[in-house]
């Protein structure tokens, strides 16, 4: 039988926290027929057995290499059959009903494409996570000491909607990427996630192309899923910074903005790099010390410029 939902899971390393996702999952009874599909991006933390040991129901896919968030959650994807594809992060754990409520909005308002829910901190408080799409602006005053000044700031409020408290319904440019409840053949239609934007970014994509076809995006406050912040991307993130999330800013703004956008983007980067390059140098460590930073710095620095792999 064809099921109404299928959510797909995304792990690397995550193995406690994945624990809990599909434990809440398991304990979220629902009108709708389910299939929960775990991919496993080559973990070395057991995971991948967790799953088969614990949650034998769910389908589990073993990746023989870590193919990243995109690539990760396309995989899954085709190996739905779902009407409905919910694409959720190993590290959330969603309340009763709270699919249910996605898959329902969905299914009254024809025009909408994707609708994520309220995301909330363990201890309860509201994530502000929805955003507005990135524009040149935004682009030009992200980086270093020009985040500090006034129209920098104004900048990131803007991106990140710091007028909306999250606490009510309506349309939003970008929910965060967490939990995406969407049509499956749609998401399909579109290419799935861009591979390119292997990390970061992608998300932002995809609720660009809706809004190219004249699809909303909502965030539906009812629906409540709570979220561990960050805890399944901060082990990419180095002590710079993310290389990849470097990269894929570049790859975003040369895909929807053009090479100059691009070109533009990659010379803020640069001259950031310089300015970081010059705090470390001047700083207060002994040089045997600089010379350590400096040498994580190099490497830091190229990934970043040649696409954040290594």
């Amino acid at each position: 039988m064809v099921p109404d939902l299928s959510i797909v899971v995304l792990s690397w390393n995550t193995a406690d926290l994945l624990h809990a996702c599909l434990r809440s999952l398991q304990a979220d009874s629902s009108a709708l027929t389910r299939e929960i599909i775990v991919v496993d991006n080559a973990s070395a933390d057991r995971s991948a057995d967790m799953v088969a040991e614990r949650f034998p129901a769910a389908k589990l896919i073993r990746n023989p290499a870590n193919l990243l968030y995109s690539e990760g959650n396309n995989i899954g994807a085709r190996a739905a059959s779902g009407r409905f594809l919910c694409l959720l992060n190993s590290d959330t754990e969603v309340s009763p009903g709270a699919l249910d409520q996605l898959v329902g909005y969905l299914q009254q308002h024809s025009d909408c494409g994707m609708v994520g829910p309220k995301l909330v901190n363990p201890d309860g408080s509201v994530q502000t996570g929805c955003r507005r799409f990135p524009t040149l602006a935004e682009a030009f005053w992200a980086w270093g000491w020009l985040r500090r000044t006034g129209p920098g700031r104004r900048a990131e409020a803007r991106a990140r909607m710091q007028d909306f408290d999250h606490l009510t319904s309506r349309d939003v440019e970008q929910p965060l990427g967490a939990c995406m409840m969407l049509h499956r053949e749609e998401f399909l239609r579109l290419g799935g996630l861009d591979p390119v934007l292997s990390l970061f970014y992608n998300d932002v994509d995809l609720c660009l192309q809706l809004a190219h076809r004249g699809r909303r995006v909502h965030y539906l406050a009812s629906a409540v899923v709570m979220h561990h912040h960050g805890a399944s991307t901060k082990k990419r993130v180095e002590e710079f910074g993310s290389p990849l999330w470097n990269s894929n800013r570049i790859a975003f703004y040369r895909k929807h903005h053009g090479w100059l956008a691009a070109l533009a983007v990659r010379g803020m980067l640069l001259l950031s790099l310089v300015c970081m390059f010059f705090r470390i140098l001047l700083g207060r460590r002994s040089w045997a010390e600089k010379r350590e930073v400096l040498g994580r710095f190099r490497t830091f620095a190229s990934r970043s410029l040649r696409g954040g792999r290594s």
